[in-house]
């Protein structure tokens, strides 16, 4: 099977990923994989991740994390958008087994070759989201709807 996407330099920011064959809506792209983690190893080892306004920490469930920064793949270098043609998707494990779960990435619309790869990452902090703070996760994707930053209101 050919790739259907490739990673390289994006205008939204850093590295993106960028379809290379057309893919349709609700087709499965990539599983987001990394290291699997707990939410306190991950705290041990990055802090409460507001400070650094990065992070390839994806939260699997109310266990486990997990990090791209150790045995990440491609989709760790997809972007956020506030308009954005592909979701997370988190796939519960058939047997329950919460170390098994999964993040796939699919397209909530149809995407041509060119076309960056994107999904809203839904950041919550467990700090208020000061000036500051929002500035450090200021949204660079261009979307006229862009809301500026990357954090969403932790009021449902």
């Amino acid at each position: 099977m050919s790739r259907r996407f490739i990673a390289r330099r994006s205008p939204i920011h850093g590295t993106g990923v960028f379809a290379t064959a057309p893919i349709k809506k609700g087709e499965e792209i990539i599983q987001y994989r990394g290291t699997l983690m707990t939410h306190a190893e991950a705290d041990a080892m990055y802090g409460d991740g507001g400070e650094t306004g990065h992070t390839f920490l994806f939260t699997l469930n109310e266990d486990y994390i997990v990090d791209a920064n150790r045995k990440g793949n491609t989709a760790r270098w997809i972007n956020h958008s506030c308009a954005p043609n592909c979701r997370a998707v988190i796939e519960e494990s058939a047997n329950g087994d919460r170390r098994k779960d999964k993040v796939i990435i699919e397209a909530i619309r149809p995407i041509k070759p060119g076309q960056e790869l994107t999904y809203d990452y839904g950041i919550t902090l467990d700090v208020p989201h000061t000036a500051r703070l929002k500035k450090l996760w200021r949204c660079l994707c261009g979307a006229p709807n862009c809301t500026g930053t990357l954090l969403k209101s932790k009021r449902a």
